[in-house]
């Protein structure tokens, strides 16, 4: 099943052809009747008849809509454009729309990669471009978008992790490549949704979360993570600074200070720089005597 163009002329013109029959129709009758000739009133009676058979073929199609038309059970083709139209008479018409389309899926809970439960859900724009397929291939297209965008979600989620804790890796996340991930989803709905005739234009998740059972956990090991990072940070910094004190003294002194003083400066740059809490003056006496 695949859209196709249908014989259809301009209705206005189409109209007036049909007035213009029915005035010749009624005269023929009228005559007809007047003069007792059985042959104008069987001519009469056959162009209004026909007439009216014309008449009733003519169709209004809306703007971004399309008429679907079907001459005793049989697909004949498709009107797209919009106006006044006489087409083939006796036929079906079916409205269908060709406007663009949101759908709003539902929060689901799945699990990714990793076997952890999170909540997600994703917005499908989406429109008709083969108004064939979508009356004909299956049962109710919008119905099928629904339950084939969660079928989507719940696959495309399960193929990546929620978050990577591992700086280091390239391996994409659903937190972290939102955008990806999307282009994934729009493709994996693109080759589900041809069969009805339908394009994908857009896809984007709107929620994205740890479901609540392991939500709290979760959370800690995302600071603990982010703590780890910082004092991995500030350590680096610290032992930079301990080093570039110890030879600036050095310097200005003019004299070679002994590894064990030096690893005791290091110690107190590094403890006054990391610690969280103010750093209390100690004197040493030791040498005081």
């Amino acid at each position: 099943m695949k859209e196709k163009n249908v014989f259809h002329v301009n209705g206005f013109i189409g109209l007036i052809c049909v007035v213009l029959l029915l005035i010749l129709g009624g005269y023929l009758l009228w005559n007809g009747s007047q003069s007792n000739s059985i042959v104008s009133i069987i001519l009469g009676s056959v162009i209004i008849i026909l007439d009216l058979l014309f008449a009733s073929s003519l169709t209004i199609v809306q703007p971004n809509e399309a008429k679907v038309l079907t001459f005793f059970g049989r697909y004949i083709g498709t009107i797209r454009t919009s106006g006044l139209f006489m087409t083939v008479p006796l036929t079906g018409k079916q409205t269908i729309s060709l406007r663009v389309r949101n759908f709003n899926s539902s929060i689901i809970k799945v699990n990714d990669s990793k076997g952890n439960p999170v909540e997600i859900a994703a917005v499908i724009v989406y429109r008709v471009v083969d108004s064939a397929k979508a009356i004909f291939s299956v049962e109710d297209y919008e119905q099928f978008v629904e339950i084939q965008s969660e079928s989507a979600i719940r696959h495309i989620a399960s193929q990546y992790p929620y978050d990577s804790f591992d700086e280091n890796t390239d391996k994409l996340t659903l937190r972290g490549n939102s955008t990806e991930v999307s282009k994934a989803l729009q493709k994996e709905l693109q080759e589900r949704l041809d069969v009805a005739g339908l394009e994908i234009i857009e896809t984007r998740l709107t929620h994205l979360a740890y479901a609540t059972e392991i939500a709290n956990a979760m959370l800690q090991r995302q600071q603990a993570t982010a703590i780890l990072s910082a004092r991995k940070i500030i350590v680096q910094g610290a032992v930079a600074i301990s080093e570039d004190a110890v030879a600036q003294l050095q310097h200005d002194l003019g004299s070679t200070i002994t590894d064990e003083k030096r690893m005791q400066m290091i110690n107190n740059v590094l403890v006054s720089i990391i610690t969280d809490r103010g750093t209390q003056n100690v004197i040493n006496t030791d040498n005081l005597e």
